[in-house]
């Protein structure tokens, strides 16, 4: 649940830090106060969208942190990705946003990304907006909420999954048939090109060694003529340089047996004396192998010739030759493939059953579940003093199903007894919108596992005896989990097991800022009390407000 809410420079909060218990909270204030500002600055800790517009004029920053207790759920989500806390049960999320938009998110500390903060988020909280009522109007947010409260969200969109790759396999197939003639001739054109490759088949480091080759072998004249030279100097003429300096080494050792100061010279040029053997050695094997070629000089100008004239006609560098000639092998390839229909036909049908399958999947448990829940907001319809009325959730077949399954979802309601049942977009008033909205919201609550469920004013709409039951719906649901809740009603906020006054005044700046402020029960009194009546409070009022408390 939500422990400790910070915020700080966030619209016309300057600063607020609140704490939380579990049960059912209220918030209540005057229109305008800035109630809803709350669960908006909460929304940024969970990954909603935010920008520079969220900061308080005049300030660098908004910072918002939401401490909460974690769950295993939770817990796991966090092992999993390095974020959990010393403290196993707690987890903190922080936005902070500043003044020139730029957006940054930590979980425990750690930098995160929106989508983490989303992905912990939805396994905390659920909020449910003051305009979900007018989003029902929507046949995508029916499906939507009717999927989430089954349980359905991942079968859906792996449903929409195997509908867009049937679809893409199926474009293949029209392009294929379309272009065939297209296709055709840049086929032989890649065909031809990958023959001129072919027939040289370069191979991949070639340019580079038939280049070394051909440089030695061009040179061959001038090795020989070198290295027969250097083996004349150091070994094989009658002053070689071997010769001389063997005789100046022993010479040397005789009298370093005189001398022994000698002894550091000796030990200077007796490795000389092996280097210079060991260099007449390996110029000699050089040597051996050194001879003029011009039959094999004349085949690597051949194959020079041959790389570099390829490589001119597809105006590349020589060097570039094998990775284009495969590039030109898979290029080709995929054209042959492109060009199969009967196999992209075959794919097509794969994918099409692969949909199917998963869609008739999706559509048997939607009929179930579209039972179970038409039944329980018939109920909770009843409770809202909607006696008579009755609600389905209709399952209507598409032709050819798509992203979506093969039915559209559609609520369709029937306001009282005695009235056939019809779509809920058609047939609902404000009033009875609003109220089958907050029945939604309350039994998809039940079934969501989320410990902290926040109703924005979703009992916008609603009046007299109804809004008595919603305060009570609300304050049951709060004996399983966190219930928060903005509310204008004095029905609803006289059972909440905590009370928040939020309330806007000037600063010294000649701003305005909102506050909250925890109630007493004195205070709790007074608020219920203005709820009621308004401007002017009667003892009256005051009376009733506390007969609604007792209750």
């Amino acid at each position: 649940m939500l422990r400790h809410l910070s915020i700080r420079d966030f619209v016309i909060v300057a600063a607020l830090d609140l704490e939380f218990d579990s049960g059912f909270t209220v918030f209540s204030g005057e229109t305008g106060a800035g109630k809803s500002i709350l669960i908006d600055a909460l929304a940024l800790t969970l990954g909603a969208r935010g920008d520079a517009s969220v900061v308080r004029t005049g300030e660098a920053r908004a910072d918002i942190t939401a401490e909460f207790s974690t769950h295993a759920a939770v817990f796991r989500w966090l092992e999993e990705h390095a974020l959990a806390a010393q403290e196993a049960d707690t987890v903190m999320l922080r936005r902070v946003i500043d003044s020139n938009g730029r957006s940054r998110a930590f979980i425990n500390g750690t930098p995160a990304t929106l989508t983490q903060l989303r992905e912990v988020g939805e396994m905390l909280v659920d909020i449910h907006g003051q305009h979900a009522h007018q989003l029902l109007m929507r046949p995508d947010a029916q499906r939507e909420l009717f999927d989430t409260h089954a349980g359905l969200t991942e079968t859906a969109a792996s449903v929409t999954r195997a509908y867009r790759a049937w679809r893409d396999a199926a474009q293949a197939v029209e392009t294929a048939q379309s272009r065939d003639r297209e296709l055709q001739l840049e086929r032989e054109r890649l065909a031809w090109q990958l023959s001129e490759f072919d027939k040289i088949s370069p191979q991949p480091g070639e340019w580079e060694d038939v280049s070394a080759e051909h440089h030695r072998l061009s040179h061959s004249a001038s090795l020989i003529d070198g290295v027969q030279s250097a083996l004349d100097a150091l070994s094989e003429s009658d002053d070689a340089m071997i010769t001389q300096l063997a005789a100046i080494t022993s010479k040397l050792r005789g009298l370093a047996d005189i001398d022994p100061a000698l002894s550091d010279v000796l030990a200077s040029l007796e490795p000389a004396e092996i280097q210079l053997q060991e260099a007449a050695y390996s110029l000699s094997h050089y040597a051996q192998r050194l001879e003029l070629d011009p039959d094999r000089l004349a085949q690597v100008e051949k194959r020079m010739d041959q790389l570099h004239s390829t490589a001119r006609k597809f105006r590349l560098q020589p060097e570039a030759l094998p990775e284009e000639h495969e590039a030109r092998r898979q290029q080709l390839a995929r054209l042959d493939a492109a060009a199969d229909l009967d196999g992209l036909r075959a794919a097509e049908a794969k994918g099409k059953d692969a949909y199917l399958a998963e869609a008739k999947a999706l559509s048997k448990a939607r009929a179930k579940a579209a039972k179970a829940l038409g039944a329980a907001v018939t109920v909770g319809m009843q409770e809202l003093s909607m006696a008579g009325g009755s609600f389905e959730v209709a399952l209507v077949p598409l032709a050819e199903g798509g992203a979506s399954g093969l039915e559209q979802v559609e609520f369709r309601v029937a306001g009282h007894a005695g009235v056939s049942l019809r779509p809920l977009a058609k047939v609902a008033s404000g009033g009875e919108l609003a109220r089958i909205s907050l029945a939604l919201a309350v039994i998809a609550s039940t079934a969501s596992p989320t410990p902290t469920l926040i109703f924005d004013e979703v009992d916008t709409g609603i009046g007299g005896s109804v809004a008595e039951v919603v305060g009570r719906l609300l304050h049951q649901l709060g004996r399983d989990r966190q219930v928060l809740c903005v509310t204008h009603l004095p029905q609803v906020a006289a059972r909440g097991d905590q009370h928040f006054q939020v309330a806007k005044a000037g600063d010294a700046n000649g701003g305005t800022v909102s506050t909250v402020t925890p109630l007493d029960k004195a205070k709790r009194v007074e608020e219920v009390a203005r709820m009621l009546g308004g401007i002017e409070i009667t003892a009256t009022t005051r009376k009733h407000a506390r007969e609604m408390l007792a209750a």
